[in-house]
Parts: C-alpha cells; sequence; structure tokens
C-alpha cells in the first residue's frame, strides 16, 4: 500500500435507560406493538415541551469518565436540522460544540486511540421496508442515543473492528446498553480516506491538513455496519477501491456509502453532508446543563473495573496469556463467575492448609480450561448465557478439586462436567452414583493389567524387542477394561515394570 490509511469511527449506542430521551415514554419497547410506545412529545407535535432525561446525560457521562474524558461543566443540546421519514420533528435534538465529554482515548494493542468526544442525542423511528413499499414505526423515535466520535487515528480495518469489540464490552460492563449490533443498538460509521505518503501532517485536536504543494483526498463515509465482520470487510473493500481509483489517476469526491452484506461491496448513497448543511443552533425548549463536582463524584461510584484492566489483573494475578485473558472478558458475567470459582477453589485449598500462593495459577487455568472447553461448548451449541447454566460456582470447583486429587482423570471429568450442565447436581454424588471414581488401588491394577500382557503375548514381546511405541496399545486395553477410570500415570508405571520383567 503506496497510501497513508486514515479511519475515524462514529459510534451510537441506544441507552438502556426505562423512558426515552425527552419524553415519559417507554424506552424498553423492543416487544410492544408497532407505533404503541409514542406521545406527542416524541412525535415532534407543535407546542410540546422536551425535557432531558436526567439518568441518560449521568450514563453518557460514566462512559466518558471510563473513557479517560474531559467533561464539559457547562453543556447544552443543540438542534441538528435535516428531513428524513422517520424523524418526527424534521429535526433531531442533537450536541455540537459543547458535548458533554470530549478527549478522550481507548487502547487497542498497546496503542491509545483518541476520542474526540461522546455526546447525548435522540434516535430516529425506524423505516421498514416491504415489496408495497416503506413503512415507519416511531417506537424508536426518542431513544437516547449516546455518539461517539474518535479521531482519524485509526490505520487499518482490523483495529477499527478491534476498537469497536472493545467499546462494545465497556457499554455492557457499565450496563448502559446492551450494544446488540444485530438489533441495531450499537450502530457504527467509518471514515475513510487514503493520502499519499508525506502529503499530510495532523494539526491540533487531530485535523488533518495538506502539506505545502500538496491537496487532500476527501474522504468517504461508510454506513450501514450492522457487524463486525461488516465493519471489518467494509473498510477493507472501501480501501482497496479508493487505492484502485486513485492508481487509475480518479479524481475522489465526499461521499456516503452504504455497505451491500449481499454483493460485499460498497455502494453510493449521496454527497457527504457538512455541519453546514445541518444548520445547528442552540435547543431553545431545553435550558443548558451544569455539571457540579458532586454530581461527578457520585457518577464516579458507579464506575467498575474495566476490560482492559481485567485483563492486565488476570495476567498477573492467575497467569493467563493475553488470549486466554480476551476469551473470558468479553462478557462481565463470565468473568465474574470465572473469578468466583477461583474463590472457592481458594477456600478449598486454605481447608487442605495447603498454600494458595504456591496452587492459584495451576488452579485457575484448570478453571478457564475446563470453562472454555468444555462448558463454552455446550453454550454456544444450547445458545445459553452463564446465567442460564443449572451449575453453581461452588460444584464446577468442585469438579476441578476431583481432577486435582486424582480421584478422576481428564475424560471423566468432561464425562461429569455434561452430566451437571445437563442435570446440575454435585459433583461428587454423580462420580459415586454412576462409579465413575477413578480406580487408584495398585494391586488391583495390576492384577487387570497381567491378564491383559497375557491375553497379548506377541505384543509383549514385540515391546520388550524394542517396539516402544506398543505402551500406547497396553495403555489404552487397560483403560477399556476398566473403563476409563484407571490412573493414566499409575497405568504406565505398572506396565513398563511389568513388560520389562
Amino acid at each position: 500500500m503506496k497510501y497513508d490509511i486514515i479511519i475515524g469511527l462514529e459510534i451510537h449506542a441506544e441507552l438502556n435507560t426505562k423512558s426515552k430521551m425527552f419524553c415519559s415514554c417507554n424506552n424498553l419497547s423492543d416487544k410492544l406493538e408497532p407505533n404503541t410506545a409514542i406521545c406527542p412529545v416524541c412525535m415532534g407535535h407543535p407546542g410540546t415541551m422536551p425535557v432531558a432525561n436526567f439518568e441518560a446525560i449521568k450514563w453518557t457521562i460514566l462512559c466518558g469518565l471510563a473513557l479517560d474524558c474531559k467533561i464539559n461543566k457547562y453543556s447544552k443540546f443543540d438542534r441538528k436540522n435535516y428531513f428524513y421519514p422517520d424523524l418526527p420533528k424534521g429535526y433531531q435534538i442533537s450536541q455540537y460544540d459543547l458535548p458533554l465529554c470530549y478527549k478522550g482515548k481507548l487502547e487497542i494493542d498497546n496503542n491509545d486511540i483518541d476520542i474526540t468526544r461522546i455526546h447525548l442525542e435522540e434516535d430516529t423511528g425506524k423505516l421498514i421496508h416491504t415489496d408495497d413499499g416503506s413503512i415507519i414505526d416511531f417506537n424508536r423515535a426518542g431513544t437516547p442515543l449516546m455518539e461517539m466520535v474518535t479521531e482519524p487515528v485509526i490505520k487499518s480495518a482490523q483495529e477499527a473492528k478491534k476498537f469497536c469489540q472493545r467499546y462494545q464490552q465497556i457499554l455492557r460492563y457499565l450496563n448502559i446498553s446492551s450494544a446488540n449490533m444485530e438489533k441495531g443498538e450499537m450502530r457504527c460509521e467509518a471514515n475513510i480516506s487514503l493520502q499519499e505518503k508525506s502529503s499530510w501532517q495532523y494539526l491540533k485536536d487531530g485535523v488533518i491538513t495538506a502539506k505545502k504543494g500538496k491537496t487532500l483526498n476527501p474522504k468517504v463515509e461508510l454506513k450501514n455496519l450492522n457487524s463486525f465482520k461488516a465493519i471489518e470487510k467494509g473498510i477493507e473493500y472501501e480501501i482497496q477501491e479508493q487505492s484502485k481509483r486513485l492508481d487509475d489517476g480518479e479524481k475522489l469526491e465526499a461521499e456516503t456509502k452504504g455497505w451491500d452484506e449481499k454483493k460485499q461491496i460498497t455502494v453510493r448513497q449521496r454527497r457527504k453532508e457538512s455541519s453546514a448543511d445541518y444548520r445547528y443552533f442552540p435547543e431553545p425548549d431545553i435550558p443548558p446543563l451544569k455539571i457540579s463536582n458532586e454530581l461527578l463524584n457520585e457518577i464516579k461510584q458507579s464506575l467498575v473495573e474495566l476490560p482492559q484492566a481485567k485483563i492486565k489483573r488476570f495476567k498477573k494475578q492467575y497467569g493467563f496469556t493475553e488470549e486466554m485473558s480476551e476469551a473470558v472478558i468479553y462478557d462481565k458475567a463470565v468473568a465474574n463467575w470465572l473469578e468466583q470459582v477461583i474463590s472457592e477453589l481458594r477456600a478449598w485449598i486454605d481447608a487442605s492448609n495447603d498454600s494458595w500462593e504456591r496452587q492459584n495459577k495451576k488452579l485457575a487455568k484448570s478453571a478457564h480450561n475446563l470453562l472454555t472447553t468444555g462448558l463454552f461448548q455446550y453454550l454456544k451449541k444450547d445458545k445459553k448465557t452463564i446465567g442460564d447454566i443449572k451449575i453453581t460456582a461452588e460444584n464446577f470447583a468442585e469438579l476441578i478439586t476431583l481432577h486435582y486429587q486424582g480421584k478422576i482423570n481428564s475424560t471423566t471429568l468432561y464425562d461429569i462436567l455434561k452430566e451437571m450442565y445437563k442435570n446440575g447436581g454435585d459433583p461428587t454424588d454423580i462420580m459415586k452414583e454412576k462409579g465413575l471414581e477413578q480406580i487408584d488401588n495398585e494391586e488391583k491394577l495390576k492384577d487387570i493389567i497381567l491378564e491383559i500382557i497375557k491375553k497379548h503375548p506377541k505384543e509383549a514381546e514385540d515391546y520388550k524387542n524394542g517396539k516402544e511405541a506398543l505402551l500406547k496399545f497396553f495403555i489404552g486395553q487397560t483403560m477399556a477394561k476398566t473403563k476409563g477410570k484407571a490412573n493414566p500415570a499409575k497405568i504406565q508405571e505398572i506396565l513398563k515394570e511389568e513388560l520389562n520383567k
């Protein structure tokens, strides 16, 4: 690539407040009949007076604090004028020059992505296209919509996707938005431009300017990115498209494009608007916002440990790798449940007079492994969450201790997990009821092994003559005879002793 790739993101997230942004209508209206969660205010009837949702304001500030943003102590709402069929008033109440939050950052792959602003506005209705035309459901009109805008500092489609994934996790950790992209609760737009290397530079506040004697290529805004896959594929396609056109000597223009999921291409929608096209002016019906230090301190109390901090702690505290940490922190409920399991393991270690400091990383990794290679498979298959399972953290930890103590082998570990997932229950009881306890009795194992060696004299003789691979044959025979309940390490030890006689 002979061009520099410059990407900025705009991400909208619907907030999970009980009521809408400027009226008392039900905001959680997913399952309601179309056009039933509406009133004169959110429908834009003349003479109605909007009242700002205080909870939405607090949650936007909370998100800003989580992303190291500065908070405007004096903020206001503005009117953004444009016409769309799903915008009841013919304008949108948004924020322009004094957003609630500004100048933040989010770390992605050890690189800080600068955030320009986070502001609050109202959502539009929802257009539904049918064979007979388009119809509108206004239930979503007026939903609190938080928009976050990054500086144009993202350099690849992969980095853009990772940013959106991490941002979604943060919204869910803060419990302010479900942020399901497939439901439109989180929507991403990307501004993409390609510039010749050494022809441009960043100025203060993320402004890009051409160097002397050079001109900037315009940017393209890419909409309809409603999945992480679409974000990556759409941006990649647009980069290749712009690169090809520049190579062919074409002149690019500022435009808004959409992503066609079926054709896997970007398609032109309209020319790109500028802020002047929206004719912003202060919203006359809502007084300015004054954010006190007392309110900021109150909001700070709601901050939680965020995904990136949790990853760093898991790596240090439990010895997890980056990949292991990512596998469990994507969902706060999963990460919390795993830590409950580890806490139960610690209680068991303390009660057995062993050293937790000596065993913690080993047991924590065992818990992680059983969760990700065992339990996750069932959850994925049944499309369930960690909150749906019948297994308690205490019983999950007990199952791990049975394996740690050598009472069950790895095969039996997963057999009992399957039973626990299906019906719940105590792992020790399941082990005893089904006769799954590992055979550790040396004399009993020795008698079984001697019987197997007697039945396979040729293989025994071949082993003695140097075919050491046959050891696995005898281990398999023993495991089959004991129905998988024998200790493999003990089997190997006895086999070597008897076969070498």
